[in-house]
C-alpha cells in the first residue's frame, strides 16, 4: 500500500471515529444523569497509614456514602442508591468518596498499612459509580495475583468520558484528572514512603496516566488497551518510571487510527501507537483477549502486570500472540 493510500485510509478512519463520537450522543445515547449528593465530610489523605488511622478514614467515607445513598433514594434513583448500598458494606475500604457529578471514589483492596507493593488502577471511559463493579473486579483479581504485602487502589478519581463521545477522543478530561492523580500519588508517598508504587492504566485511563507519569515516586507506568497517550514517545512522559505497554490480540482498540489532529482549542486522537517501536515503551505479554480482558482472573496480561508491579520481568512478548499486535 502506498504512503498516500495509507494516509487516506487513516484520515477516513479518523473521520468515522469523530462522526461516531459526535453523532451517537446526539442521537440519544446520553451519559447517565448526575444524581444529587452531599459534599463529603472528609478530604485529603488519612493522618497516617496505621490500621487505626485507616479504619477511621474508611468509616468516615462509609458515612459519606450512606448520606449519598439516602439522597439518591429520595431523588428516586434506585440504581444509584442500590450501588451505594453495596459499596457501603463495612468490609469495604474507601479512602475517599464524593457522590457529586457522577461520583469519585478511591478504594483500597488489601492491607494498605502492611503493603510493600501498591498498584493504582486507573479506569478508562464509561466507568461510573453505577457500574463500579467493572473497576473493582479487576482490582480484586490483581490483588489476588499479587498476594500478601500488597494493596491495589481502585482510583475512580475523575469523571470518565462516555465510551462513545467526543470527550473520549480528546484529552480534556485527562488533563484535569491527571492533576488529581498526581496529588494522590504524592499522598501515597507521604503515607507509604518505602512502598513500590505503580500506575496500572486501562484504555482512556492511559491518557490520564501519561500526564501524571512525571510524579517522582512511581516505579512503573503500565498502559494497556491504550488508544495512545497524546505524546509522541515514552520519553516525552518525562518520568523516572519504567513505561510498559501491552495489547491483547483481540482488542478492538488496535483499529483506532493513531493520529492527532488539531481542532479549535483541542486535538482529536492520541497520536503514536503505544505498542509500536516508535513509542519506545517496554512491551509485556498481553495474551489473546479483548479490550476488557486484561485483568481477567488467570489471564496472561493479569499475570504480566502482577509481575511488573512486583518488580519482576514479565517475560518476552515476542513470538506467538502473547504480545498483542500492532495497529
Amino acid at each position: 500500500m502506498t504512503r498516500t493510500r495509507r494516509g487516506r485510509l487513516r484520515r477516513a478512519l479518523l473521520a468515522a471515529l469523530v462522526a461516531a463520537s459526535v453523532a451517537v450522543p446526539v442521537s440519544g445515547a446520553a451519559s447517565p444523569a448526575h444524581v444529587p449528593a452531599p459534599a463529603p465530610t472528609v478530604s485529603g489523605p488519612p493522618t497516617a497509614a496505621t490500621p487505626a488511622a485507616l479504619a477511621e478514614r474508611y468509616a468516615a467515607s462509609r458515612r459519606d456514602m450512606e448520606a449519598a445513598r439516602r439522597m439518591a433514594a429520595a431523588h428516586g434513583d434506585r440504581k444509584r442508591a442500590d450501588a451505594l448500598r453495596v459499596m457501603a458494606d463495612p468490609a469495604r475500604q474507601f479512602l475517599s468518596f464524593d457522590g457529586r457529578e457522577g461520583g469519585r471514589t478511591v478504594e483500597v483492596v488489601g492491607d494498605l498499612a502492611r503493603a510493600e507493593r501498591i498498584a493504582v488502577v486507573v479506569p478508562g471511559a464509561g466507568v461510573l459509580v453505577d457500574n463500579y463493579w467493572r473497576l473493582l473486579g479487576g482490582a480484586r483479581a490483581l490483588h489476588k495475583e499479587l498476594g500478601d504485602r500488597s494493596a491495589v487502589v481502585a482510583w475512580l478519581g475523575y469523571e470518565t468520558p462516555s465510551t462513545v463521545s467526543l470527550a473520549a477522543v480528546t484529552s480534556g478530561r485527562a488533563d484535569g484528572a491527571a492533576h488529581e492523580l498526581r496529588a494522590f500519588i504524592g499522598e501515597l508517598e507521604t503515607l507509604k514512603p518505602t512502598a513500590r508504587t505503580s500506575l496500572v492504566c486501562h484504555s482512556y485511563g492511559s491518557v490520564v496516566c501519561a500526564r501524571a507519569a512525571s510524579a517522582p515516586q512511581l516505579a512503573d507506568v503500565v498502559l494497556y488497551g491504550s488508544p495512545g497517550t497524546g505524546y509522541d514517545n515514552a520519553a516525552a512522559l518525562k518520568t523516572r518510571a519504567t513505561v510498559w505497554t501491552g495489547r491483547g490480540a483481540d482488542d478492538w482498540i488496535a483499529g483506532v487510527p493513531h493520529l492527532r489532529v488539531p481542532l479549535l482549542v483541542t486535538a482529536i486522537g492520541f497520536g503514536t501507537d503505544p505498542v509500536s517501536e516508535e513509542f519506545g515503551a517496554k512491551r509485556f505479554p498481553a495474551g489473546d483477549g479483548g479490550h476488557n480482558d486484561y485483568l481477567k482472573p488467570g489471564s496472561v496480561p493479569l499475570k504480566s502486570i502482577a509481575r511488573i508491579v512486583s518488580g519482576e520481568d514479565p517475560g518476552d512478548p515476542s513470538g506467538s500472540t502473547s504480545g498483542g499486535r500492532h495497529a
